[in-house]
């Protein structure tokens, strides 16, 4: 390409498509994202040595409040069904959080 001022104005226009594609893109991929339970709780699970049972917890966190599909409960009440379950990371309690919670 010519490096004049048309050349140079093509170039600029193309990184600014590029950018706005990237853009678009990253807003796309955090759709896909499910939101945190709770940013407190999200930092907690996260510091957390993993395995980690259901009972261990409901001991730590059974207070903190998650939302549900009928309002919000502590994290006890929604553990309650559970027994004996062991989970290997942050993400493995967060999802079977939300399936007990239906989010």
């Amino acid at each position: 390409m010519a490096d004049d001022k048309k050349g140079r104005n093509k170039q600029a226009d193309d990184e600014e498509r590029r950018q706005r594609e990237r853009e678009l893109q990253e807003a796309r991929e955090r759709n896909d994202e499910p939101e945190p339970i709770d940013p407190a709780l999200d930092d907690e699970l996260e510091n957390r040595e993993y395995p980690t049972t259901a009972d261990e917890l409901v001991g730590a966190h059974g207070d903190r409040e998650v939302d549900t599909r009928d309002g919000s409960k502590p994290l006890e009440d929604v553990f309650a069904p559970i027994e004996d379950e062991s989970y290997d990371s942050a993400d493995a309690v967060r999802a079977r959080i939300r399936e007990l919670t239906d989010h």
